[in-house]
């Protein structure tokens, strides 16, 4: 049996196989492509015309800038990403460059923030061009992680390892009173939750909450924090992604807990914004003193700027005693941040930050009792280990049936990194986790068969959602099996993603079918939300294009959603309907051996399911046997040629 050392040790190698992973597919689509390949490729905007530049949030600078060409086609761009403005204004590409975040991208705009206290000089000369960083921090910090954790001797951090990974038995202590004393929040929460928090008041080491699909995961770990908080004064909160911790920020702040964002302002959601470092920096008593040293100092460096090194004796004094009193303003201003982050830091409730962010500068010597992870689920260990090293507790959130982390390597990810501590945790502590069981999302019929697939069928569906249908004796679930049609797969040769042109035309007649039976006004009047969702981004494409010729869906724009699966995590939808895409003559299921992927796709409706797949290709794989059985059984199966 491998010690917690050698573990650690191969979870190590696996993650410097990921990152060379990861860094040729960069290398491949980006720096081994000419521009003009790339900008088709949609990993570059080239060229760009900059629109304006502003001062954002936190003082930083923030330019918009416009694609003049290539319009409509898809990009690489997101929110939170790097990128490299550069200029091409000189001749050689990239030869001057400056690095930024993508605040938001809409259409053929990009809103970046840019990294550095100025826009460099070469910005108005035209020429311009937006390029796709690789993102190297986050692999040496959980390089780093992982290291400090195998050498740990004799302190907290060594105890982590043993009890995660080694043969050291978690800690469980029932205080007299426990049993007796009131919990803050406990009106709200059912007798699964209110255990699950129980259960984190008695383990002083490591606790685990798993919350299938709709079981209110995210209300009962609120209420541990607000708990946690009260006994501790303040928590560390962490989640992989920062949409999952801009959540998390969102409803501890809807309980009027001071929620402190730590993170690039680029990166967090609208909601969030005000609560970040940058913007409560802004908004301190002391502020305005940092702003008026910081603009001395400039006022200062720039006079001194104006000595020419030419000049005589008493010009290059009075430059070096120019130069001394902007680096003494300097200090000055660097001393009162630090006091003014550090005044934030120490009065707000709880510091929320992505796994990775957690090894921000600022949170740098600073200890914590409590942690909370939350989409534990998602979270690949060396990440969690991040955070890990700054803390005495840790609590886990999540579901390991739901999606994985993603991996770019499927050799590291074959070899055991998809298998995330919070997994590995779950199987080992049994007596430390608490799975809640009920749940406020679905009908029963589309929980039923998630339920005893995944859950040992021991969820159950609260009385308020179990029998909710969209109209009275309709059916919840509506399984059409194309098999026999001939509808079959393709794959795209650039992206190599399949797409499935008649599947994708029956679906959208379905949903048509579904509109004029409701009716749009009425679909309008009591708000329904749909979510299309396929497994694979080239349906996605189908889908849009088809969703854009529908004199149906059209109206509905804004109340149906179209998007891969994974876009759909933590999200829900009154119906939802799902393509399966694969049909072929060998009955390959490809991605979609990934059940986890499909329990999450089903389990984002509430009212009304509908699944369009080929019986004869998901047959060959043993759960969708079982699922294809289910709806048999139940009578909610249909062959295509009866719609």
């Amino acid at each position: 049996m491998m010690t917690s050392r050698d573990q650690l040790q191969k979870t190590l190698t696996l993650i410097q196989l990921e990152r060379q992973a990861d860094l040729e597919q960069y290398r491949q689509k980006v720096l081994l492509r000419s521009i003009s390949q790339r900008t088709k490729e949609g990993t570059t905007w080239y060229p760009v015309r900059l629109l304006r530049e502003y001062i954002g949030t936190g003082e930083r600078i923030i330019i918009e800038v416009e694609k003049t060409n290539q319009l409509d086609q898809p990009s690489s761009f997101q929110s939170g990403k790097l990128v490299s403005v550069f200029s091409n204004a000189a001749g050689t590409p990239n030869k001057h460059h400056q690095q930024g975040v993508i605040n938001y991208v809409r259409d053929n705009m990009m809103v970046i923030t840019i990294n550095g206290d100025d826009l460099p000089d070469w910005i108005d000369a035209g020429m311009l061009g937006i390029d796709v960083m690789f993102d190297e921090m986050t692999y040496k910090e959980m390089e780093f992680a992982l290291k400090s954790v195998i050498k740990a001797e004799d302190n907290r951090v060594a105890e982590f390892r043993e009890i995660l990974l080694g043969e050291q038995v978690a800690s469980y202590q029932i205080p007299d009173a426990v049993d007796q004393q009131p919990i803050t929040g406990n009106d709200i929460l059912n007798v699964s939750q209110h255990a699950a928090l129980k259960k984190i008041i008695c383990s002083p080491d490591v606790a685990f909450i798993h919350g299938p699909p709709g079981t209110g995961k995210t209300t009962t770990l609120v209420q541990a924090i607000r708990q946690t908080i009260k006994d501790e004064k303040q928590v560390l909160v962490c989640a992989p992604s920062n949409a999952a911790i801009d959540l998390l920020v969102e409803k501890l702040s809807e309980h009027g807990l001071q929620a402190l964002r730590i993170g690039h302002p680029a990166r967090v959601t609208e909601q969030s914004l005000s609560k970040t470092l940058d913007v409560r920096i802004a908004a301190h008593p002391h502020f305005h003193e940092l702003r008026a040293l910081r603009k001395k100092m400039e006022h200062t460096r720039g006079l001194a700027h104006k000595y020419k090194r030419n000049f005589g004796y008493h010009e290059k004094e009075q430059r070096r005693a120019l130069y001394e009193e902007a680096r003494t303003l300097k200090a000055d201003a660097d001393v009162l941040e630090f006091y003014i982050v550090n005044d934030l830091l120490n009065t707000c409730d709880a510091i929320c930050c992505t796994l990775v962010g957690s090894s921000h500068p600022v949170l740098r010597g600073r200890k914590f009792k409590t942690v909370f992870i939350d989409e534990a689920g998602q979270a690949l260990e060396p990440a969690c280990w991040i955070p890990l090293l700054r803390s005495q507790r840790v609590v886990f959130a999540g579901d390991h049936q739901q999606l994985p982390p993603t991996i770019k390597s499927p050799e590291a990810a074959g070899q055991g990194l998809s298998k995330t501590l919070f997994e590995k945790g779950i199987e080992k502590f049994s007596g430390h986790s608490h799975m809640l069981q009920v749940q406020y999302r679905m009908h029963e019929a589309i929980m039923k068969f998630s339920s005893d697939y995944f859950y040992k069928g021991s969820l159950i569906a609260h009385s308020s959602v179990a029998h909710e249908l969209l109209r009275p004796n309709q059916s919840p679930i509506d399984f059409i099996d194309t098999a026999g049609c001939g509808f079959t797969e393709e794959q795209d040769k650039e992206t190599l993603s399949r797409y499935n042109k008649d599947e994708a035309a029956l679906l959208i007649r379905l949903v048509e079918m579904l509109i004029d039976e409701i009716g749009i006004e009425t679909w309008i009047e009591q708000n329904l939300t749909m979510g299309i969702i396929t497994p694979y981004s080239a349906q996605v494409d189908q889908f849009r294009h088809l969703a854009e010729g529908s004199a149906q869906l059209e109206p509905l724009h804004k109340l149906i959603s179209i998007n891969t699966v994974d876009a759909f995590q933590g999200q829900e939808r009154d119906i939802i309907a799902i393509s399966f895409v694969r049909s072929n003559d060998k009955g390959e299921v490809g991605f979609l051996s990934d059940i986890r992927r499909t329990n999450v796709a089903m389990t984002r409706a509430r009212k009304k399911l509908i699944m369009v797949g080929d019986s004869a290709t998901l047959g060959s794989h043993p759960f969708y046997t079982k699922l294809i059985d289910y709806v048999q059984a139940n009578e909610f199966y249909k062959s295509a040629f009866e719609v």
